[in-house]
C-alpha cells in the first residue's frame, strides 16, 4: 500500500509542528507549503517536501501545488474568505479537508459539561470564535450541497514548551519570581483542560485518510480538567516560586484591558470539560499521557535555557499591578 500523501498549508505553529513529526513517524508522503519565512523556534524536520508560496496569492498557490492528495490541512485558515479560497482550490485536488477550527466555538458558557461535538456554537464575546464559525458554516454547507470533503477539528488549549498558559506569557511567570502578585481570573475555580501537543497530534493524524471523519467534526483534548488556581500553582513550582495569587472578576479585567478580556470572557472564564469518547472511538490509540505537571517543567527549562525569552510586557505588567492593587483583600485593622 502506497503512502498516504498529505499537503500541510503551515507546519512550524505549535499544534501543527507535533503534528507534522507524528505524520512522518507513521509514514505519511507530507509536503508541507510554507510563506518561506524563518522557521527557526520549529524548523521542518528531515523528510518533509517543503514548497514556497503565498496562499493569499490565488496563482502563488496553485502553482505550487503538485496534482491532488489523500489530505489537505489548512492551519492557518481563519476567516471565510479563506476558506472559500480552500473550497475552490482544493475541491477537486484532495479526498478530504481538514480545517482547524477552535472549541472556543462551542457554546460560551457551555449549557451543559462536558462538551460534545453536538454542543451548539456560540459565542458573543470574541470575534477569532465567530469567524470560526462561520468557517464551519461555509464548510458544511459546501459538504451537504457538493460533497465538499471536510472534517472539522476543535483543538481547545495546545500548548508546547514555549507556551505559558497565561495571558501576558512570560509577563506573569517573572511577577511570581519577584514575588508580585498575580491576577487570576474569577475565584481561580473554575476548570480548564489544557493538552500538550504531543498528545494532540496522535488523535489528529489518526484522522487523516479516514472516510469516517468526512463530514465530522471532532475536538481533540486532554482528559483532566484543572482549576486555574492549580495551573497557575503547577507553574510556580516548576519555577521554584510561590505564588500569590490575586482573584479579579474577569469583567474587572475586560475593562482594565478589552483586547486581554475579549478571551477572558470568550474561552477562559468558563469551566471546559470535553468529552473524548468520538475521537478515541476513531483513532484508538490516542490519549493523553502528558500531566501538565510535566508540561509545567517543560515549559520553564525552556524559558530558563534562554534568558532573552524571558521578555516582559511593560503594558500588561502595569495593568496588573493596577488590578493586583484595586482587588487585593485588605487585612482587617
Amino acid at each position: 500500500m502506497s503512502a498516504l500523501k498529505v499537503l500541510f498549508i503551515g507546519g512550524t505553529g505549535i499544534i501543527s509542528s507535533a503534528c507534522v513529526r507524528r505524520a512522518l513517524d507513521v509514514g505519511i508522503d507530507l509536503t508541507v507549503l510554507t510563506r518561506g519565512r524563518s522557521t527557526s523556534l520549529r524548523p521542518l524536520p528531515e523528510g518533509v517536501t517543503v514548497v514556497t508560496a503565498d496562499t493569499n496569492d490565488r496563482a502563488s498557490l496553485t502553482g505550487a501545488l503538485s496534482g491532488s492528495y489523500d489530505a489537505v490541512v489548512d492551519w492557518v485558515a481563519f476567516t471565510p474568505d479563506q476558506v472559500q479560497r480552500d473550497i475552490e482550490v482544493f475541491g477537486d485536488r484532495t479526498s478530504q479537508f481538514v480545517f482547524i477550527s477552535s472549541a472556543s466555538a462551542y457554546q460560551t458558557p457551555p449549557s451543559s459539561l462536558p462538551v460534545r461535538e453536538s454542543t451548539p456554537l456560540r459565542n458573543p464575546f470574541w470575534q477569532y470564535s465567530r469567524d470560526k464559525i462561520a468557517c464551519e458554516e461555509l464548510l458544511m454547507s459546501a459538504y451537504r450541497d457538493s460533497g465538499f470533503p471536510v472534517t472539522i477539528v476543535r483543538p481547545s488549549h495546545t500548548y508546547d514548551k514555549t507556551l505559558v498558559p497565561f495571558d501576558g506569557g512570560w509577563t506573569v511567570m517573572e511577577r511570581m519570581r519577584q514575588g508580585k502578585g498575580v491576577v487570576v481570573p474569577g475565584d481561580g475555580t473554575s476548570l480548564w483542560t489544557l493538552t500538550h501537543h504531543t498528545d494532540f497530534a496522535v488523535g489528529f493524524v489518526g484522522l487523516l485518510g479516514r472516510r469516517e471523519a468526512i463530514g465530522q467534526p471532532f475536538h481533540i483534548t486532554g482528559d483532566d480538567a484543572l482549576p486555574w488556581n492549580e495551573i497557575y500553582q503547577e507553574m510556580a513550582f516548576a519555577a521554584g516560586v510561590e505564588a500569590d495569587l490575586v482573584h479579579v472578576a474577569s469583567d474587572a479585567i475586560n475593562l482594565a484591558d478589552p483586547e486581554w478580556g475579549a478571551g477572558m470572557l470568550g474561552d477562559k472564564s468558563h469551566s471546559m470539560i470535553f468529552d473524548n469518547t468520538k475521537i478515541k472511538a476513531l483513532v484508538p490509540d490516542f490519549a493523553a499521557r502528558i500531566p501538565f505537571s510535566q508540561g509545567a517543567r517543560e515549559i520553564v527549562a525552556w524559558y530558563d535555557a534562554d534568558p532573552a525569552r524571558r521578555t516582559v510586557d511593560a503594558e500588561i505588567d502595569a495593568t496588573m499591578d493596577r488590578l493586583v492593587e484595586a482587588y487585593r483583600p485588605r487585612s482587617l485593622p
